[in-house]
């Protein structure tokens, strides 16, 4: 046994000195951290990307009913009930009619309401729509964010807009 313990530390301390395989190493440390930032990148730039495009999708339909509303809906007592799935068409679809958002993001609701505001000067009482749409957002990576104790797999976000009704 005397005989091998010159050899064995003579290997050990050339195997010491050796750094052939350090950047192998430390790559294989930092690829998973490097990973799961671009993800999680991914995501949170997803989720503002679908965030915008419901708030644009929203603030188009309150726009739409300004404009198609009659300007006396406050005095005659009507509604914006027979408006809601032209409201979430504009909210959910574009111009051709194509789904604006990907599976994982659903429109659960969308609808109008109105507001008789109490005026002076001209207009008696002053009609205001107001166009609420309720998402919820399920995150495909949502397992990667389990690794910081976060168990964020599903949001819902409720966007509203208001618009003074100026008729057709």
């Amino acid at each position: 046994m005397a005989f091998f313990k010159p050899m064995i530390s003579a290997v050990l301390r050339k195997f010491a000195r050796k750094d052939d395989g350090a950047i192998l190493v430390e790559f294989a440390l930092v690829l998973p951290l490097f990973l799961m930032f671009i993800g999680i990148s991914a995501e949170f730039g997803r989720l503002f990307w679908s965030y915008q495009s419901a708030v644009a999708g929203v603030r188009d339909a309150s726009r739409y009913l300004a404009r198609v509303a009659p300007i006396d809906i406050c005095l005659n007592g009507g509604s914006l009930a027979g408006y809601g799935a032209t409201l979430e068409s504009i909210v959910e679809e574009d111009l051709t009619g194509t789904t604006i958002f990907p599976n994982s993001i659903v429109i659960n609701s969308t609808a109008g309401s109105l507001t008789c505001v109490a005026g002076a000067y001209r207009i008696p009482e002053v009609p205001v729509a107001t166009v609420t749409a309720s998402m919820t957002i399920t995150f495909p990576l949502a397992g990667m964010l389990s690794f910081f104790g976060t168990s964020l797999g599903t949001t819902t976000i409720t966007i509203t807009d208001q618009a003074r009704i100026f008729g057709q």
